[in-house]
This record gives structure tokens, C-alpha cells and sequence, in this order.
């Protein structure tokens, strides 16, 4: 099958900071939502990938700008430009297989961390990479799909409702944060129901469908995670204050989402083992199924031993076998061979073997 993804081995040989998207290919424009808001009021305008993008800042208001798409890396590079953005910052928000991370430029905080969702029809995770900057007055998020999960967001500001328009840019940092971890433990949610049914579907039978299904869940739990995992680090990093754009009364807030990445890892770790516990039960199933189906030809066989012998016995046509010429002889014989063959079974339930 053709891959439809750029791999990294496409900046080989290039310098440090050259921008190279790296991911799965689109087609779908970059979208760019900014708003620029205050306590007292809001302005929001929206551009396109062909749109030259221009934004003055405003040391009285914060300025959010919202990129959907990161395919494109033209009008990246206006945003790059207009905030004076590191080169190798461009290059990761291009790079959609980074892990995620924090660094420090001063001037701004660069997070990288993935967005997970679950699809009902295909039954798979999804992940995207979101990139999120935080400067002096002003919020950068840049999402890899077309799938705008800050929605909630806009809306609170649209609204005015909430602390989002009276705090500063580290605390629509942390809700931007906040959102995306929120949004694993809907995914969590359904992995548990998915590894309910499994288990329930494993005790009752085994097959080659509920194999595949166990390791097919396997491969999510190592996705999931693999792109969960260093974002504790990450979100430790932010709480513990490390970084002059991050106030002390919103570290509060990220050691609420410290605690949440906790639990998200914790109950990954839980279903892996369920998962691993799920699979010993199928091996173990298996086995018994198949120790029955052995049990079952070694009672046949048994059974058939003393019959064998009989039969062999009276099968070699010897002039000197009196039997031979008996009137009740082939009957007498077929008599034995019957009540060895129940006696034998009578002994095999009264020894509960069977």
C-alpha cells in the first residue's frame, strides 16, 4: 500500500530550521481564527492560507490566533515572521511526529503535546499534534486537522463569561491545555467499554475474531500511550513555575492538570494489564479447550485398547483355536468386548474423568 504520510527521512541533509512538513498529506486550506480580546471587548477576524496575515499587538489586550492546518507552510511563515518566532519552532509545528515538550525561548514557552480521539466507526485512535506558544500578550495554538477542539473556548470569550477575559495569556495557555487532556478521558472512557466487551466475549469464547480485536487494542494502549506519557513531565515542568510567562496563581491551575495527566497515565498503565490479563485468560482458555479435545480422544483410545486386543487376539487364524468352532462363540466375544467397554467407562466417571 502507497503511503500517504512524509516521513522524516525528507530532511535529511537539510540545515537546522528548514521547514519541512512532516505527517500525513492534506488537502484541506489552513484556516487562521485571531482574536484579540480585553475585559472590556472582543475582536475576532478570520483569514485563509491566501490572506496576508498582519497582526499588530496590543499591550493593552491579548492576541489569540488559532491555526487550523499545518500543511501549508506559507502562511506559517507569515505567523512566524509577525511574532518573531524561532526557525526552529517553524520546523517543529511542520514536524507532526514530535514528542510532546515544552522549551523555553524567553521571549515565549513552545508546547508540544498530541490530541487523541476516538472514532466510533472504525473503532481506532486518532492523534493529532497541537502546538501551543505563549508569549507576553499573546497565545499561539496550531492544530494539525481540521477538527476544532477549542471551540468551548471561543465560545467562553464570545460570552465573556468565566475568568478566560479578566486573566492573562498564561491562563488561556492553561485552558488550552486543560482542554486537551480533558478530551483523553472521553477516550478512556470508551477504551474501557471496548475492554469490558472483550473480556466478557473472551470468557464466554475464544476465536480468531476476539484475538484479533485484543491485539488490536494492544497496538491503541501503546499509541495512546506513547503519546501521553512524557506530557506529565511536560505539565510538572509548567506548575512548578520555571518560566516568568507563567503566574503564580495559574501554576494552581496546571498542577490541577498535572494531577488529571497522573491520572490519565495510571489508568492507561490499569488497562494495559487488564489487557495482558485478558489475553493469559484467552491462552488459558485455548489451552483447557484444547486439553478437553485431547482428554476426550485419550478416553476414546483407552476405551478401544482392550477391544484392539480381543480383536487382534481372535483375528489370527489359527487351526488350534477351539473358540473358532463354537456356535456362541462370535457373540460370546462381542459380549466381552461390550462389558470391558462399560466397565471401563463405569470406572472412568467413578474416578470423575469423564
Amino acid at each position: 500500500m502507497k503511503s500517504h504520510r512524509k516521513k522524516r527521512s525528507k530532511k535529511s541533509g537539510l540545515p537546522p530550521g528548514t521547514p519541512i512538513h512532516i505527517g500525513e498529506h492534506r488537502t484541506t486550506p489552513v484556516t487562521i481564527h485571531s482574536t484579540t480580546y480585553s475585559e472590556a471587548a472582543i475582536e475576532e477576524n478570520e483569514f485563509t492560507q491566501n490572506d496576508d496575515f498582519s497582526r499588530p499587538l496590543s499591550d493593552t489586550a491579548l492576541t489569540w490566533v488559532s491555526v487550523q492546518g499545518v500543511h501549508d507552510i506559507a502562511p506559517l511563515k507569515q505567523i512566524a515572521t509577525c511574532f518573531q518566532l524561532h526557525p526552529l519552532v517553524l520546523e517543529d509545528l511542520v514536524n507532526t511526529e514530535q514528542r510532546p515538550k515544552v522549551e523555553d525561548y524567553e521571549q515565549y514557552l513552545f508546547l508540544v503535546l498530541k490530541n487523541i480521539s476516538w472514532h466510533e466507526n472504525t473503532r481506532i485512535i486518532h492523534t493529532e499534534q497541537i502546538s501551543i506558544i505563549l508569549g507576553r500578550n499573546f497565545v499561539l495554538s496550531f492544530q494539525e486537522g481540521n477538527h476544532d477542539i477549542f471551540h468551548t473556548i471561543q465560545t467562553r470569550l464570545q460570552n465573556g463569561k468565566g475568568p478566560l477575559r479578566t486573566q492573562g495569556g498564561d491562563y488561556l495557555f492553561y485552558a488550552l491545555l486543560d482542554a486537551v487532556v480533558d478530551n483523553y478521558f472521553f477516550v478512556l472512557e470508551a477504551l474501557g467499554e471496548e475492554i469490558e466487551s472483550l473480556e466478557e466475549r473472551v470468557m464466554k469464547q475464544t476465536g480468531q475474531e476476539s484475538l484479533q480485536s485484543l491485539h488490536e487494542l494492544k497496538r491503541e494502549m501503546i499509541l495512546l500511550r506513547k503519546s501521553v506519557w512524557p506530557l506529565r513531565e511536560v505539565v510538572g515542568r509548567l506548575s512548578r513555575g520555571e518560566s516568568s510567562l507563567v503566574r503564580q496563581n495559574t501554576q494552581v491551575y496546571l498542577r490541577d492538570v498535572y494531577d488529571h495527566t497522573v491520572q490519565v497515565i495510571e489508568t492507561i498503565e490499569t488497562y494495559r494489564e487488564m489487557l495482558t490479563g485478558i489475553l493469559e485468560i484467552y491462552l488459558t482458555s485455548l489451552s483447557n479447550k484444547l486439553n478437553e479435545i485431547m482428554k476426550v480422544m485419550a478416553m476414546i483410545a483407552t476405551l478401544f485398547i482392550p477391544l484392539t486386543l480381543i480383536a487382534g487376539i481372535y483375528g489370527m487364524n489359527f487351526k488350534n483355536m477351539p473358540e473358532l468352532e463354537w456356535t456362541w462363540g462370535y457373540p460370546l466375544v462381542l459380549a466381552i468386548m461390550g462389558i470391558c467397554a462399560a466397565g471401563m467407562v463405569l470406572f472412568f466417571r467413578k474416578r470423575k474423568w469423564l
